[in-house]
């Protein structure tokens, strides 16, 4: 297959290229700066220049592939420039273009999506978050935005939704929890709100990357899948792998200081959020291969200038940017 991949060069991005090379697909990534386009090039990709704005650009490719993966979102404009209803306005009139272009073709449209918070208290499954106002804003923008691309099935699109754990966690990870080691290196001590229990899905990004791949390959018209390794690790047990390697105290936050302790991480880190991944699984065969978040953890490349279980020295992690897809 030709694949068109947007946010090819991020996170995730850079890990379903090659995921999607290995298994014999040509891909065609969208680049909206030099260095990106260079890099992509370099790795073998058909380079196409332009961002989510570009919007006959986009047309144009999704035409002309055989399918897409949507992995680019506006993270200057959400969280630098603190705007994320304009970065969910731009998202979604790319894939309003792009849905377009697909509609009476049965070629696969795949997106990222989100799993925090979407059934709070309980283990959510691939049923959960479908009712949803599709006029919403705010904190359900990603839910409509999600749903209104499983309805393009209707339209002869197959399309199907990925959600995603908030953290892809895997050596180079720039997402939360190297933004909770940051708080444990700031204040001294490694956080956790409550008792701690609460629970986190999470997936290594290489494991979230074949995922990504069987979707577009095989994923039925109307797909929502769980991209998730450990259904729940209790943050707790987060804070004492990180404390352990900082060499800091272990202890809770109360829920009413965790925006001064934590920033904005506060709003969710007492969340608890496990998410099953049963149906996704039976659905396309897919396994996460990979270790899992405390043992990946555990391993140190987390802890920049320090040694890993073995006494090893770890090496430098790259700067926080905000971008997980």
């Amino acid at each position: 297959m030709r694949i068109f991949v947007t946010g090819a060069s991020g996170w995730i991005g850079s890990a379903v290229v090659p995921e999607l090379h290995a298994a014999g697909h040509h891909v065609v990534a969208l680049a909206r700066s030099e260095a990106s386009g260079a890099a992509l090039d370099a790795a073998g990709v058909e380079v196409v220049r332009g961002d989510l704005d570009d919007l006959d650009t986009l047309r144009k490719v999704a035409m002309t592939t055989d399918g897409v993966i949507h992995l680019a979102f506006k993270h200057d404009v959400a969280f630098e420039a603190g705007d994320f209803g304009a970065a969910m306005a731009a998202d979604r009139r790319a894939l309003e273009a792009m849905g377009d272009a697909l509609a009476g073709t049965d070629r696969p449209l795949v997106i990222a999506s989100g799993l925090l918070g979407l059934a709070p208290g309980r283990v959510a499954t691939e049923d959960d978050g479908r009712d949803v106002d599709l006029d919403a804003e705010g904190v359900l923008g990603r839910l409509v935005t999600a749903e209104r691309v499983l309805r393009l099935a209707d339209r002869g699109v197959r399309s199907s939704v990925v959600r995603l754990p908030p953290d892809c966690h895997g050596e180079g990870d720039h997402g939360f929890v190297p933004r909770l080691i940051a708080v444990a290196r700031q204040r001294g001590r490694a956080g956790y709100v409550g008792d701690g229990s609460n629970r986190w899905p999470f997936v290594h990004r290489l494991d979230a990357a074949r995922l990504f791949r069987l979707a577009a390959e095989q994923a039925p018209a109307g797909s929502v899948l769980h991209a998730v390794g450990d259904e729940g690790v209790a943050i707790r047990e987060v804070a004492e792998v990180i404390g352990r390697h900082l060499d800091v105290p272990v202890g809770p936050v109360p829920e009413a200081d965790a925006l001064e302790h934590f920033g904005f991480l506060g709003a969710f880190i007492g969340l608890d959020s496990p998410a099953s991944a049963e149906r996704t699984r039976a659905l396309l065969g897919w396994a996460p291969a990979e270790v899992g978040m405390l043992e990946d953890l555990d391993q140190g490349h987390y802890f920049p200038g320090r040694s890993d279980a073995r006494g090893r020295p770890t090496s430098a992690l790259p700067a926080a940017d905000g971008g997980r897809r």
